[in-house]
């Protein structure tokens, strides 16, 4: 049996993971209190496996305080009785939760307690420190759109990955931000760079004329094999910590050209190692 437990900050988009997660076959429940957790696995899933199988509970601030501090052992007592359970905790930038809320004139959850909205969206990240800490894996959607995001999940939990750690390659722009979820984070940016190839400039590390120049240039051969090493060593002392996810960063100027190239060509290098690797080129529509 398998019990997803989803969390974070309410505008990060967990409504739209859990519906993606139904559309994979789970049995999903929205804003179960943290109290019933234990109690709901030994007297619903346990009692009807079949039904029960794939689970996801979402849960959020509107918890008492103490059942939040509670939530490390209450994860313990569930693990305690072979239920193979993740949490998945997710964020957002502030400002990126203001603007999604002032577009979609939602109210926050902690607006009810007469709090303007940026000092509930301050007051609940600190209410769920306790529960973040205890994530497998921390999925930032800052700039995540709709469909990525459902991608995302789907790739999370595929058929098999919780037998074995699921690494997620992604690119990024260091001009955009740094990726807050990330395990590893590699700057591609001393590597040669297509956008000064004026006929190069238009294309993306997907394009095989970049393809063809990046192959073509042995630091970045030499950039591979060292970054490929040092994840195949240490990938396998993840695992026996049991983690579940890692995500590895590679990063260049715009997010364009050399970090998609690099994430690609780890993705292909780990998946013929039998890896289960998720792709995510976070500046490419």
């Amino acid at each position: 049996m398998k019990l997803l437990i989803l969390t974070g900050l309410s505008g990060s988009g967990k409504s739209i993971a859990l519906d993606a997660l139904e559309d994979c076959g789970f049995y999903c429940i929205d804003n179960l209190p943290i109290t019933l957790l234990d109690d709901f696995v030994t007297n619903v899933m346990k009692q009807d496996p079949k039904t029960y199988n794939k689970t996801a509970i979402g849960i959020d601030a509107r918890n008492h305080s103490e059942s939040l501090y509670a939530f490390a052992e209450k994860l313990a007592l569930i693990r305690a009785q072979g239920i193979y359970c993740d949490v998945i905790y997710m964020q957002a930038e502030a400002e990126v939760l203001l603007k999604r809320y002032s577009e979609t004139r939602r109210r926050h959850p902690l607006t009810d307690l007469n709090l303007p909205l940026k000092e509930a969206i301050k007051i609940e990240k600190e209410m769920l420190k306790s529960v973040a800490k205890c994530a497998d894996l921390v999925v930032d959607t800052s700039r995540t759109h709709y469909h990525q995001l459902r991608e995302l999940i789907r790739g999370y939990v595929q058929e098999g990955s919780q037998q074995k750690i699921s690494i997620q390659m992604q690119s990024f722009g260091f001009k955009h931000g740094l990726p807050l979820d990330a395990d590893f984070v590699f700057d591609a940016r001393c590597l040669p760079n297509p956008y000064w190839n004026p006929k190069l400039r238009g294309f993306t590390g997907k394009d095989q004329p970049v393809i063809d120049f990046l192959n073509s240039e042995s630091i970045v051969t030499e950039f591979f094999q060292d970054i490929s090493g040092l994840l195949e060593r240490w990938i396998p002392r993840f695992e026996k910590e049991n983690r579940s996810y890692l995500t590895v960063a590679v990063g260049c100027t715009g997010g364009q050209h050399r970090s998609v190239f690099l994430v690609d060509s780890l993705a292909r290098y780990f998946q013929s190692k039998g890896s289960n690797v998720i792709i995510r080129h976070r500046e490419l529509s």
